[in-house]
């Protein structure tokens, strides 16, 4: 109970009780709030409703660490509510707009769909080990629409919401700008839409943090209790070379963007957090990265997080074609969580989403598409087994995964992809199948080894160092297949036509 439902509920208890100056203030070691704005009004609302019910779930100080058996109906029913309000319609929306845009069918279209709404990685995190995820995803969603729709200012509306809810949209942000930019320069520079899209992005930010700037202007003005006169200047303030005047009627709004900001982005936490299956977490197995300077480290992996994205944002905004943007997101995700700083094993979330809303596209559910975004998938939920494992969530994660496999005719519950006719005629190049299968067996044997064989007393976190480092390779090869995929969909291969064909070739044939 003490870990991310605890965390949310405190913030519904500190944001309907505390003045909102208040809130990236209060009591920060108990699960101080580290979310952007969004995220606490959402907090707000769903904690004065469930005070209406129950005012002892959200009591202040009082109800840290409340187990109450309704409580917990009530946190997991505002999350399949929030979900059914936001993710929902937008990945039903998205999944439809591809569909015509490429003449899918019906029954793929609902297929693809439904592989949507089950992934079980989104269903585990969310409503198992429990967040609100979708909400920001469902954001995310509506943008691609948008943009899909040639409405690109209500896609930045909704990438900024995306954004001020949970700041791990961040990974979709290179291909979003770089969309964006690539829209204004391509095929003539249009300043009129450049300066729309800038006037609009700065609003919808604007908007989102208004509350929290005029409510610490209200405690100002009505001398309600804040604590801008207890705490030290955040960081960003700091480095300012200007001496800031606390008495000031400027000085509490700014405080609150610098203490925001400084929560939102926590480098002091480390490099990254648990043990996750990117870049940092495998060589730290072999090489310690903990004896650097943290300000180097984190020089270094914005670095390498640069140069990692960088292919996909070129690609995208020197050919700036909506129905590129998922391949795009899913690259520059990719990219952020094997290379970024402060990576958790929840993030993996961001790739897998909009690589898994393409099977709504054409080929989407073919042979190839299907067997690579499957394998990602169940990479994805299998590196947050040990979490889950810390969770008593081996049963649900055990049938929601073979349940998804089921769905889209995946090992270990059929080989019909890699082995037998449907293999043959999808023409399915051998690497792809010994890699994947060899991934697939990997998996499985890592299950029984965890399950059935202690590891050795030097070595405790045996099972989940091996996971890191397998799942690692394996996200590395869904990085360099979704660049890859992006550049040639892009048209930039034009020297290579005959691969161009082949993926022609074989969407037609998807089609017929």
């Amino acid at each position: 109970m003490h870990g991310d439902f605890e965390a949310q509920r405190h913030w519904m208890e500190l944001t309907i009780h505390l003045p909102i100056s208040q809130w990236y203030f209060f009591d920060l070691p108990y699960w101080g709030l580290d979310y952007p704005p969004l995220t606490a009004y959402h907090s707000w609302l769903l904690g004065k409703i469930g005070s209406l019910i129950d005012p002892r779930w959200f009591a202040l100080n009082a109800s840290r660490g409340y187990e109450d058996q309704l409580l917990k109906v009530y946190m997991r029913a505002t999350v399949l509510i929030s979900e059914y309000l936001i993710y929902v319609p937008a990945a039903i929306i998205l999944n439809r707009k591809l569909g015509r845009m490429r003449g899918v069918s019906t029954w793929d279209s609902t297929v693809a769909l439904v592989a949507v709404m089950m992934q079980p990685a989104t269903i585990l995190i969310d409503h198992a080990h429990f967040q609100y995820n979708t909400v920001m995803l469902g954001f995310a969603l509506a943008s691609i629409s948008s943009m899909l729709a040639r409405r690109a200012l209500w896609g930045c509306v909704f990438f900024v919401a995306a954004l001020c809810y949970k700041q791990m949209a961040l990974y979709y942000a290179p291909a979003i700008f770089a969309y964006l930019v690539g829209i204004c320069l391509v095929p003539r520079l249009s300043v009129k839409r450049l300066l729309a899209i800038a006037v609009v992005t700065i609003l919808s930010f604007a908007v989102c943090f208004a509350p929290l700037l005029l409510g610490s202007l209200y405690d100002q003005y009505y001398g309600i209790s804040s604590s801008t006169t207890e705490t030290s200047l955040p960081p960003l303030l700091a480095a300012l070379p200007l001496k800031l005047n606390s008495k000031s009627w400027y000085f509490p709004p700014l405080f609150q963007i610098g203490q925001s900001i400084h929560r939102i982005f926590p480098f002091a936490r480390g490099l990254f957090e648990d043990k996750v299956a990117n870049m940092w977490c495998a060589i730290h197995t072999r090489h310690k990265l903990n004896q650097y300077p943290l300000g180097q480290m984190q020089r270094i992996s914005t670095v390498v997080t640069i140069i990692s994205i960088l292919p996909s944002t070129m690609t995208i905004s020197l050919f700036p074609h909506a129905e590129l943007l998922p391949w795009a997101m899913a690259s520059t995700a990719c990219g952020f969580f094997l290379c970024s700083y402060q990576v958790h094993e929840k993030s993996v979330l961001l790739p897998l989403l909009p690589m898994t809303i393409l099977l709504g596209s054409d080929g989407g559910l073919g042979t190839e598409m299907r067997a690579w975004i499957g394998w990602a998938n169940m990479l994805g939920v299998w590196t947050l087994f040990p979490l889950l494992k810390r969770d008593e969530l081996r049963m649900p994660y055990g049938v929601l995964t073979l349940l998804w496999a089921y769905l889209l005719g995946l090992p270990p519950t059929s080989l019909s992809l890699y082995w037998g006719r449907q293999s043959r005629n999808g023409e399915l190049k051998f690497l792809t199948k010994a890699l994947h299968l060899a991934f697939y067996a990997v998996m499985i044997a890592w299950h029984f080894g965890e399950a059935f064989i202690p590891p050795p007393k030097d070595k405790p976190d045996l099972w989940v160092v091996l996971n890191v480092l397998i799942g690692f390779a394996g996200f590395g090869i869904c990085f360099v297949w979704c660049s890859w995929q992006l550049i040639l969909r892009s048209g930039m291969m034009e020297d290579y036509f005959g691969v161009r064909m082949r993926i022609e070739a074989g969407n037609k044939k998807k089609k017929q």
